[in-house]
């Protein structure tokens, strides 16, 4: 963990986001047929969140990739009724969206110590199966961490999001005059003097075209969904991917990065979003940024200027607007300050709706009990009107 400023910050490199595991079940165990002895039952394959975990770990503590449950204890003379097989327990992150080979969602696992069963062990021999043992079941598994951070960086390629968590982190990302240097998500933590720890996820580039799964595509938005809030990172000089793709300006860049979300998922839409203007260390930057601001406070006196596929049915409100120079320094400790700002008051908003619909939930309920007809007996009692 390394001193940055008035935080510190966390960094976990060599991100999985993804795993594909081979499970059994165990098999039963033998009956005793002579004297109508049951087998054990074979043991399950679970897995399990665990807060501490990651992808990563999981898979350099099991190269193999093979998890494989106890086998169920045989009936014999001193124990006609077979002990069961030992459970397999596979550690992985919160955060995990466990699906077949097919695709098929088997569960989610949004909090720490939830479970969820992916191979059951097969039954004892018994009377019913001739007292010869069932095999366990086999499955493949995809486990598929859609990252859960407070904050996710956006951006197109070259914004200068890596720039950001190396000046914020002291990190030292990859960085270059290229698109795509950030392949893999970044993780990390701000700890601030208080002790109160926000996460931050430098997500990879963004490309148009990316709902079409084109670039990062899909890979990247996934990502998105279980941030609390966004961070868009835009170059006031504007972004070029390409000498054969055209130039964009910090304001048809935000246009874009919004219309790109909505397209994947509107629901991205709804999380509320900061923005970093990047790189006002650059000459005629101040300049550039007068004019953004005049766009973003009246942005349909622009979207003329758009293809219609291009305009998004919303436009986005930002909780607040940063001008920052990652290579400077410049505005980064206000960044910091607004993040926290932002993520207490929609906390505090949360807790307020929350509170609401606990009250309306009860008035409701004291409402039906009061509504109700007494019994037949005309006796009414004191539940029923509480």
């Amino acid at each position: 963990m390394v001193r940055c400023g008035s935080v510190w910050f966390r960094k976990y490199g060599n991100f999985i986001d993804n795993l594909r595991l081979f499970t059994r079940g165990g098999s039963g165990g033998m009956g005793y047929p002579r004297l109508g002895g049951e087998g054990g039952k074979g043991g399950d394959v679970w897995v399990v969140a665990h807060k501490k975990m990651t992808l990563k770990q999981l898979k350099d503590k099991y190269p193999q990739k093979r998890f494989v449950a106890g086998e169920g204890a045989n009936s014999r003379v001193n124990a006609l009724k077979g002990s069961r097989g030992k459970d397999c327990e596979i550690p992985v992150p919160v955060g995990i969206s466990v699906t077949d080979e097919n695709g098929k969602i088997i569960g989610e696992l949004n909090k720490e110590k939830d479970r969820i069963l992916v191979a059951e062990g097969g039954l004892g021999g018994k009377l019913l199966t001739n007292f010869l043992p069932l095999k366990g079941q086999k499955r493949v598994i995809h486990l598929d961490l859609k990252l859960i951070a407070d904050i996710g960086l956006v951006g197109f390629p070259n914004a200068g999001k890596s720039s950001l968590l190396s000046q914020v982190s002291h990190a030292k990302p990859a960085i270059a005059d290229y698109a795509f240097t950030t392949l893999q998500p970044e993780l990390g933590k701000i700890v601030y003097n208080d002790f109160r720890q926000i996460s931050v996820a430098d997500l990879p580039g963004l490309i148009e075209g990316a709902h079409m799964n084109k670039g990062m595509g899909h890979k990247f938005l996934k990502h998105m969904e279980r941030t609390r809030q966004l961070l868009f990172v835009v170059d006031i000089s504007g972004f070029q991917l390409s000498s054969q793709t055209q130039y964009r300006t910090a304001f048809e860049t935000i246009i874009l990065l919004t219309k790109e979300l909505e397209l994947y998922k509107e629901e991205l839409q709804t999380k509320p979003v900061l923005l970093a203007v990047n790189k006002m260390d650059l000459p005629g930057a101040q300049d550039m940024f007068h004019v953004l601001m005049n766009q973003l406070q009246n942005p349909k006196d622009f979207l003329h200027l758009f293809k219609k596929n291009m305009i998004p049915e919303r436009t986005v409100e930002f909780q607040h607007i940063i001008p920052i120079s990652a290579i400077t320094g410049e505005g980064i400790e206000e960044l910091k300050n607004y993040i926290r700002k932002s993520l207490d008051e929609h906390a505090n908003q949360e807790n307020g709706v929350y509170h609401k619909k606990q009250l309306l939930n009860l008035q409701i309920s004291n409402t039906i009990s009061y509504n109700e007809p007494p019994p037949k007996n005309g006796v009414t009692s004191p539940i029923d009107v509480i």
